[in-house]
């Protein structure tokens, strides 16, 4: 559990690659904020591969399953009492789901800012602008361009900017404002996010020592690996390897069996 107040709840939970997170539902909406990795997300209303900046917001009751990839999975979690955040800005849908974009942007925002400690009233006013701006933004697939690039940049987080647009037709200029526009963040963010998926994977899942991580993930060192976990996740390499403990599941094995988990 990250915070806690009268109305409202903020846990980061964290799943291990290949896990699945049976079918489950909760008494209060939720809304998932993506951290690291990707998930299959799959509802009523159909199924997602989600691997970026997102939201998802959850109607009380709505059962919903996960399938984890490869690199696992860490979300920041908020359930809240409808009269708590303001019933106007609760959406009429029971799925909202949103990847990239402004509300891509804003989800991330507010990831990070869950890390701190965070005043309610300021929780409570970026949910409502975050779920305004959801429901303000129609849902658009990004432009096949922007996924080349992510698999470019996947592939080798270390790939010059200039070499990659050029290897997809684009301006050098054009494509950092354009990328942040479609995914919610930045090019030389996502290359930070995707050094940081693998180690965390490792931090979690291996015996491997911090130097041997550091050098698998791509980091200079292990002052740099340090350095990038704090200013994408806000936490040590060290504090990550601890999340083992609170895993819903073992790599690879289903986890939870039914209703919402409680800390």
């Amino acid at each position: 559990m990250l915070h806690e107040y009268a109305g409202a709840l903020v846990r980061r939970v964290v799943d291990p690659g290949r896990a699945v997170v049976r079918e489950h539902a909760h008494d209060w909406p939720v809304i998932s904020l993506y951290v690291l990795g990707g998930y299959r997300n799959v509802t009523e209303y159909g199924a997602c591969d989600i691997a970026g900046p997102s939201l998802v917001y959850y109607r009380p009751g709505l059962a919903h399953r996960n399938a984890v990839g490869e690199r696992g999975f860490e979300q920041i979690e908020i359930e809240f009492d409808p009269a708590w955040l303001g019933r106007a800005a609760l959406p009429p849908e029971g799925l909202l789901l949103r990847v990239g974009g402004a509300s891509g942007a804003l989800a991330r925002a507010l990831a990070c800012a869950c890390e701190a400690p965070l005043a309610e009233a300021r929780l409570r006013g970026a949910l409502q602008r975050l779920l305004f701006t959801a429901r303000s933004e129609p849902p658009r697939p990004p432009a096949a361009w922007a996924g080349a690039a992510t698999t470019l940049l996947r592939a080798d987080p270390s790939r010059p900017i200039g070499a990659m647009a050029r290897e997809l037709g684009r301006s050098p200029a054009w494509i950092g404002p354009a990328y942040r526009r479609a995914l919610g963040e930045g090019l030389q963010q996502a290359a930070a996010r995707f050094r940081i998926e693998r180690a965390a994977q490792l931090l979690r899942e291996s015996e491997a020592s911090l130097a041997e991580i550091a050098a698998e993930a791509g980091f200079c060192d292990q002052s740099h690996m340090n350095r990038g976990f704090r200013s994408v996740l806000g936490r040590t390499p060290a504090a990550v390897r601890r999340d083992r403990e609170a895993f819903r599941g073992e790599p690879g094995r289903a986890a939870n069996g039914g209703r919402a988990w409680r800390d």
